[in-house]
């Protein structure tokens, strides 16, 4: 038996911290997609096979509205705020202010995060240079990828000094190689609820419901928070 996940790329840490257990408790293997959560919904409309979807709180409460989400089947994760990142070991600039924050970002080198246009925190990080008015001067050190987890993971593995990210903190947290430096300034701070729901056409709806308890549950509470969801 296989289930079938359609995630954002901010639970990406956590599915692969429980999944061990889950399938040696179940007998299913699972199966994820991870990337911005706006992909992740146009593969489910597309037809993709999936049991359980995690996405925004938002997202869920309008596929849940338009019939593709089991109705009282999804459960919260917690909150993932946005935040900057280095490589481990460089120096941690102090973004806790607006000018603390632009003056880094002028200064980096390259500067990764995610799709622009289909992941939360990319969205949201664009917006954030809009409000700096930085945007054109830091726009040849930007360097997008398809999700977070993929800019962190490219991140790390760049061979050059200079570089920040910016992208869910849970994102960062679960990524070998880069540091959490701390969450986008009060008064750009972006706080995603992310949660967990049963596929309308779940091939294994009972196993669905039963990774989705694991996942929300009092059991992975620790966990979650550890990641960085506040829970």
């Amino acid at each position: 038996m296989d289930l079938h996940i359609l995630s954002g790329g901010a639970a990406q840490g956590l599915v692969s911290a429980l999944k061990p257990d889950f399938e040696a408790d179940s007998g299913a293997r699972l199966g994820g997609t991870f990337g911005a959560v706006g992909a992740m919904k146009e593969k489910l409309l597309a037809g993709e096979p999936c049991d359980v979807l995690i996405l925004t709180q938002a997202l869920i409460a309008d596929l849940e509205a338009a019939g593709h989400i089991v109705p009282g089947s999804a459960a919260p994760l917690g909150r993932v705020k946005t935040g900057i990142a280095v490589k481990s070991g460089a120096a941690r600039p102090e973004v806790s202010s607006a000018d603390g924050l632009r003056a880094a970002l002028l200064a980096a080198r390259g500067i990764y995060f995610p799709d622009p246009q289909r992941a939360t925190a990319g969205i949201h990080f664009i917006n954030v240079l809009k409000r700096l008015d930085i945007l054109a001067a830091v726009e040849p050190a930007l360097r997008p990828f398809p999700n977070g987890a993929t800019a962190m993971a490219q991140m790390a593995q760049a061979d050059e000094p200079g570089l920040l990210g910016c992208t869910q903190v849970t994102e960062i947290l679960y990524t070998p190689g880069v540091a959490l430096v701390a969450a986008l300034p009060s008064e750009f701070e972006l706080a995603t609820v992310y949660t967990a729901a049963v596929a309308s056409k779940a091939g294994q709806p009972e196993l669905a419901r039963r990774l989705v308890a694991s996942l929300a549950g009092a059991g992975s509470r620790a966990l979650r928070a550890e990641g960085g969801f506040e829970v």
